[in-house]
Parts: structure tokens; C-alpha cells; sequence
């Protein structure tokens, strides 16, 4: 069966990463290496656990007023809505235009009020979203811009788009150039910066033997990720239930997420942060980018691809909408296709209690019917031909199925 998700890292940066936990022993050196690697100065950037650690981090050294508002896109990692609630802050959501995930502009003015403090923008599944109108609104309403781009290294601007405050970048575990962890943040405010970096100083450092366990596990995955070895493992266990306990980037329960994200990169992570960055293969980028396009064209139109119109789009992931995504999912999986359904850590924020009108019914129609294709360029083109047949196949019989008549193929 061929795997859902290729992880972005080789054997080399694996042992790499090995080697670094008994080795590495300058942070300073790592974290701007990882910064330039980026195009970020030490004036302007820092190294963070993870982007939720960043965020986190940002909302203290901002120290909002209870109650204020950020606007946030609809459809995000929901523990960054859990972070700002801590935080004491109203995440309000911005509905999405399917076509090119971005938030819909008539209502972001809409979700703007006078205890908004910030713009929290999402770039989805590989694309980006364009800032200019966006950044346009925020600097009439003089709200902060951050935007998340932790799903699109590579089709995001170097070091961020400079209408941005703030810039996110992850090399989390499932993440484009992954260093199994570890987030770059660019802060466009000097004295915001300082605050920032004086309030991780006290946090604690990330253990090395914690990392090296990262880093062990994700070799093991390497191999259990050879189809012959995957097929033959999805029928013995919940492929769900394995892959996302595996990749999750702070497993364990949920009450102590905020102690798991308060911690400062280990010097070995920031190590393989500034080799992965310093190696990043554009040329790779852009082979997976072509191998989406590729799929996209072999895929019957009445299959709806969210982000199909976005700015631009290097097939991150490959998000497709079934009307019924469960019986989707089992075709695939029938025909060797390992299809992946919804997540359940990137979903879609309800609108306040007082504010129904910015209910994202768009975005929840998307996210209830998504699934994620294995799109990757090491997929060959015959197996790409054949995921396509099956997916216009799975498309048929479900559609027939609704309509009650036999499906033709």
C-alpha cells in the first residue's frame, strides 16, 4: 500500500540528528545558522520548540487585555485557538473562499471590532495566501499581522512576506524539510523581539535524550513507510490511529500542552534546524509541486480540490472533497492507496456566541468532506494514473450510490 505521507527527511539528516545529540554544543552558532538559513538576522528573528510555542510565547510578550480579539482564518490548528484562549483572547473566525483558502475580505472588515488587537492569517496545504488587502485592513484597524506559515515553506517567501509582523515557519515532524521539530519565527518589532527572547531565557531547554527519542521513532517510521511493509501493517492495525499517534508533535494528554510547549530548542535540534534549512532543495519543492499538477489533471472535475485557484501551491499535501469521505477513504485503501480523512488537529473554529453571523459554513462543508491524497513525486507516474482511476472511480460510485443507480466505470 502506498503510504499516505512521505516524511521530508533522509537517512543522512537522520543520522545527522543522531549524531548532533551527542555532539552538538553551541546554541548561539545553531540558531543563526538556522535564522540565516531563512534570510533572517538575529536582529529580527529566534528558534522556537514549534509554532504553537511561538505563538504562546508572542501573546505573552504582547500581554494583551483580556477579552481582545484576533481574527483568525477558519481553518487552522485548533491549539492555536486553545492558545489564545489561554492567553485570555477571542480567536474570531474568517470564512474561506474553497478556491484559493483564503479568508473571505467582505468579512474580515465584518469581523473586525474595537477590541480587535491582530490578524492571524493560515497558509493552507502547500499555498499561500497574498497580505496585501489583508495587510491593508489591518494597518486602517492598526492590528499586528502574523501569518502562519508553517504549511508552506517554499511557497512562502524567504524569511516571510514583509507585510507580515510577524512570520511562522515550522520544520515540525510531517513539515516540508523537517527537522522533527523546531519553528523560526521572524519579529519585524525590535523591542517586541527582546521581549520575546527575555521570556524564553527562562524557559527550560528541550532534553537531548527527548529529541534523540524523536529522532529514533521517525527512523523506525522510515521503514515501517516502504509500502510492502506498510500494506501488510494496515491489516493488522488502525492506520489513523497509528500514523497520527506517531507524527503528532506533542503527544500525551492534553491538560499539560502548555508545559510541553514552553520549552527552548535543544542544541541538537537546532543543529539539524540549520542543516535542513541550509540544504533546503527547492528543485524537490518544485518536483512535488509538478507531481500535484499532474494528479490534479488526471482527476475528474467534479472532484472539488480546495486551494485549486491559490496563489501559489506546491501540493504540501493534496486535499481533495468526497461527498462521502469514508466510503472515499475505503476505496482507495481497497485499490493500495493509503487516503488519509480530515485531521483532528487542523480544523475549523466556531464563531463566538454573539457573533453568528461569521459562522465559516464554507470552510465546515470543506473540512467535513476532505481527504488527503498521496500526491508526492516519488509516486510513480503509472501509480499516479492509477491513484487518479481510483479516485474517479470511488467519485462515481458514491454519486450513484446518492442517486440510487448502478455506477459505470
Amino acid at each position: 500500500m502506498v503510504p499516505r505521507h512521505k516524511i521530508d527527511i533522509s537517512a543522512a539528516d537522520l543520522l545527522f540528528a543522531l549524531l548532533a545529540c551527542l555532539t552538538a554544543r553551541s546554541n548561539a552558532r545553531d540558531e543563526r545558522a538556522a535564522l540565516n538559513a531563512l534570510g533572517i538576522g538575529e536582529e529580527e528573528g529566534l528558534a522556537c520548540l514549534s509554532v504553537r510555542s511561538g505563538l504562546d510565547l508572542l501573546l505573552e510578550a504582547l500581554a494583551l487585555p483580556t477579552g481582545s480579539e484576533v481574527v483568525v482564518s477558519a481553518v487552522t490548528h485548533l491549539d492555536m485557538a486553545r492558545i489564545l484562549e489561554r492567553h485570555g483572547i477571542v480567536p474570531v473566525p474568517v470564512d474561506l473562499d474553497p478556491a484559493t483558502l483564503e479568508p473571505r475580505h467582505d468579512l474580515l472588515e465584518l469581523a473586525v471590532t474595537q477590541r480587535t488587537r491582530a490578524v492571524l492569517v493560515a497558509h493552507l496545504f502547500g499555498s499561500t495566501v497574498p497580505l496585501r488587502r489583508i495587510a491593508a485592513v489591518a494597518r486602517r484597524h492598526g492590528l499586528l499581522v502574523v501569518e502562519d506559515c508553517a504549511q508552506s515553506l517554499g511557497a512562502s517567501p524567504r524569511g516571510g512576506d514583509r507585510l507580515a509582523d510577524v512570520s511562522m515557519f515550522s520544520l515540525g515532524p510531517i513539515k516540508t524539510a523537517t527537522a522533527l521539530g523546531g519553528a523560526v519565527l521572524r519579529v519585524g518589532d525590535p523591542e517586541l523581539l527582546g521581549r520575546m527572547r527575555a521570556l524564553q531565557s527562562a524557559w527550560p531547554t528541550q532534553r537531548r535524550s527527548a529529541y534523540a527519542a524523536r529522532v529514533a521513532r521517525f527512523a523506525g517510521l522510515a521503514v515501517v513507510a516502504r509500502p510492502v511493509v506498510y500494506g501488510a501493517l494496515a491489516r493488522l492495525v488502525d492506520l489513523d490511529r497509528l500514523v497520527a499517534g506517531s507524527v503528532r508533535g506533542f503527544p500525551g494528554a492534553d491538560d499539560d500542552l502548555f508545559q510541553r510547549l514552553r520549552a527552548r530548542p535543544s542544541t541538537p535540534l537546532l543543529a539539524t534546524m540549520g542543516r535542513r534549512l541550509r540544504t533546503l532543495d527547492l528543485g524537490s519543492i518544485a518536483a512535488r509541486s509538478r507531481a500535484g499538477e499532474e494528479l490534479a489533471a488526471l482527476l475528474t472535475p467534479r472532484l472539488a480540490r480546495p486551494g485549486a485557484g491559490a496563489d501559489r501551491q506546491t501540493h504540501w499535501v493534496f486535499p481533495v472533497v468526497a461527498p462521502d469521505p469514508k466510503a472515499f477513504v475505503a476505496a482507495l485503501r481497497g485499490a493500495g492507496f493509503d487516503a488519509a480523512p480530515g485531521t483532528t488537529s487542523i480544523g475549523v473554529l466556531p464563531a463566538p456566541p454573539d457573533r453568528p453571523e461569521l459562522e465559516p459554513h464554507q470552510a465546515r462543508r470543506l473540512m467535513r468532506g476532505v481527504v488527503f491524497l498521496p500526491a508526492y513525486p516519488e509516486l510513480s507516474g503509472r501509480r499516479r494514473r492509477r491513484l487518479a482511476e481510483a479516485a474517479n472511480a470511488a467519485l462515481d460510485e458514491t454519486e450513484a450510490r446518492e442517486l440510487g443507480v448502478p455506477a459505470l466505470h
